[in-house]
């Protein structure tokens, strides 16, 4: 530590341009990753924090909540299937309600009272259990508890009584309701509905069966519709792989920039000073401990550039405007840490192999360093 720490005393502006180059870097790929976290929980949140751990589309739906209709007959049958405990309607549109005197467009989720497809993150006050009440998704701010909602043709009003986290659906507000409450909403705009089938069903197994072995039976049992566990539900969603995607070549490419930098660094810091690790090894120093040397910078640095990330990236989270409601995940923030710091360390593997190759016995034929011409 002492040969790392001293060379980093004499040369604090390098080693802290470094710092702060490989932070910002660093805070690009948490920011995005944090972009992508949100942007995907508000597209799925709905679905993922909901208590049904199966889910059940219409077969034409293509895995979309909005697109699929299942009727009574199928709803039925899927009931009777073995290994299904607890089975309730899910249906979900998208609705112009009007709220302190807004116009505001809004993921309505109709759930029964008490069976699965309930929220799960509810954060303030209660379930909606009774026709009129209603559970608002908290980040898009458009609610707030004791507030009265109806649609813009009229209707019966919907009272919050709950505020629910992580529960965004096609990133739009999102009311959850119950489904007579649901019913009563779209039969409010639009008049001319007879009948409201809700838009699939979701399942709690029986105990002992897991979700995708129950997924798995339902398909191979009910004809036209299609049976996802939550979390390939969640996965399968529309838009979801494509904009995985997307952000995953961004994100990867901001990693390949930090290990390349990284490892550029050091290797001309390596090079500009063969001579006095030459003498260094000549004078009896083991290589070992001049490896250990440069790989103590490289922590060192590193370790300023992650604190410098991640204020950058608590500062941004807090004052950003992009539309989403921006939310830093813990696990996720650790995981690219880890891949990060990981693939930095393998990019210095060309300057170690630098070291270990110096000869003590050039330090003879350098002059520079005291050697004999």
């Amino acid at each position: 530590m002492f040969l790392a720490s001293r060379e980093i005393r004499r040369a604090p502006v390098r080693f802290g341009l470094l710092a702060g180059a490989i932070g910002l870097l660093m805070f690009l790929v948490f920011f995005q990753q944090t972009l992508a976290s949100s942007l995907l929980n508000s597209f799925t949140g709905a679905l993922q924090n909901q208590s049904g751990t199966v889910l059940v589309y219409s077969s034409e739906a293509r895995n979309s909540l909005e697109a699929s209709v299942l009727s009574p007959e199928i709803a039925a049958k899927v009931a009777a299937v073995p290994g299904v405990g607890q089975l309730g309607s899910l249906g979900e549109a998208t609705m112009t309600l009007l709220a302190k005197g807004q116009q505001i467009d809004v993921a309505v989720i109709g759930a029964e009272a008490g069976k699965p497809g309930q929220p799960t993150k509810l954060i303030s006050g209660r379930l909606a259990t009774a026709p009129g009440e209603g559970v608002a998704s908290s980040e898009a701010r458009s609610f707030a508890l004791g507030d009265t909602v109806t649609t813009a043709a009229g209707g019966s009003p919907v009272t919050i009584v709950g505020l629910t986290g992580q529960s965004q659906f096609n990133v739009q507000p999102t009311l959850f309701v119950t489904f007579d409450t649901f019913t009563a909403l779209r039969k409010a705009a639009n008049p001319d509905a007879t009948m409201v089938l809700p838009s699939a069903v979701a399942v709690i197994p029986s105990s002992g069966v897991g979700p995708k072995a129950l997924a798995a039976a339902i398909n191979a049992t009910v004809p036209q519709v299609t049976a996802l566990s939550r979390s390939d539900a969640v996965a399968n969603a529309p838009g979801v792989s494509s904009t995985q995607g997307s952000f995953a070549i961004v994100l990867a490419l901001a990693v390949v920039v930090v290990a390349l930098v990284t490892g550029f660094f050091f290797l001309i810091l390596t090079v500009q000073k063969t001579a006095a690790l030459t003498l260094l090894r000549a004078v009896g120093a083991p290589a070992s401990y001049l490896v250990r040397g440069l790989i103590q910078q490289v922590v060192l640095v590193l370790g300023v550039a992650l604190l410098v990330a991640v204020g950058l990236l608590v500062t941004a989270t807090a004052v950003a405007n992009t539309g989403l409601p921006l939310a830093i995940d813990p696990r996720a923030l650790v995981i690219s840490t880890v891949v990060v710091v990981g693939l930095s360390l393998l990019g210095v593997a060309v300057s170690v192999w630098r070291v270990l190759r110096i000869d003590p016995f050039q330090a003879v034929g350098r002059p520079g360093v005291g050697g004999i011409e």
